[in-house]
């Protein structure tokens, strides 16, 4: 598998990684992640897809912009990289605030999406408590504010988001990525995230839909997979054993047999 790169044209530019041919497979990473984190699904899909994951905007290779995070925003940048590959419709696969993004994108553009993935993500963090809300921001924003560099703060927020039986890979590649963040654009992103809110909107979508999620997963649990799948009709729900919160990154051949699974069902790989 030959890995290429692009960058898509505007502002901001975009930074992607691709391999294959085929329906066009767009790949989101969440707020802690970048493009990187998509490599073992991108070997994986390449041979029946053309398999791309990218850096959002103010993350990895991508630039950074002005003002707060918008994910209407992040939708148009979205676009950009289906008119960039000069495809009508995509099939999305997002994770965490990926999944948020693949929400919103879904929304405003539903005759742009072919199939959605949404893996351990939220309508919106109004299932958790307000004080747990206000811990999962503390842990991450205060200390940068207060100074603190990424690369210290990696090592908690990664044991934060993984499973009990986490390998050290799986561990050292969410530490890579924590580290490689751009600070301002990451505090952008997480009060993004918080206010974040679709609850009573996912039954307008109307495309096939699979719901992953890490049977560990203490940020997104189980049974706020459930109550997505609940508000899109006809989705399917895969519960990944063994993974946390960034289950793709976890269990890669698990989480990549699942999607596949999907994307034959519907169409966009050779059964």
């Amino acid at each position: 598998m030959t890995v290429r790169s692009a960058v898509v044209a505007g502002t901001p530019r975009l930074a992607l990684s691709f391999a294959g041919e085929g329906e066009l497979v767009v790949m989101l990473h969440g707020v802690g992640g970048n493009r990187r984190n998509w490599l073992s699904q991108i070997e994986a899909l390449s041979p029946a897809c053309l398999a791309i994951a990218w850096d959002a905007r103010g993350y990895g290779d991508s630039d950074d912009y002005a003002g707060e995070l918008s994910f209407g925003d992040v939708a148009d940048d979205l676009l950009r990289v289906l008119d960039h590959f000069d495809r009508r419709r995509a099939h999305l696969v997002g994770l965490s605030m990926g999944g948020n993004i693949a929400m919103e994108f879904a929304l405003r553009h539903p005759d742009r999406v072919a199939s959605l993935v949404l893996a351990d993500t939220d309508r919106g963090m109004q299932h958790i408590p307000a004080s747990e809300r206000e811990a999962f921001l503390a842990l991450r924003r205060e200390p940068i504010l207060a100074g603190v560099a990424l690369d210290e703060l990696a090592v908690p927020i990664v044991a934060s988001l993984l499973g009990e039986g986490a390998v050290p890979t799986a561990r050292a590649e969410m530490i890579d990525s924590i580290s490689r963040l751009h600070r301002d654009s990451y505090l952008k992103a997480l009060k993004a995230t918080v206010d974040f809110d679709v609850v009573g909107k996912l039954d307008r979508i109307g495309v096939p839909t699979l719901v992953i999620v890490g049977e560990e997963d203490r940020l997104t649990p189980v049974e706020e997979a459930r109550a997505i799948c609940a508000e899109i009709a006809g989705s399917e729900l895969a519960v990944i054993p063994g993974a946390g919160h960034v289950s793709n990154v976890e269990q890669p051949e698990r989480f990549s047999q699942a999607l596949l699974r999907f994307l034959r069902s519907v169409g966009a790989a050779p059964s």
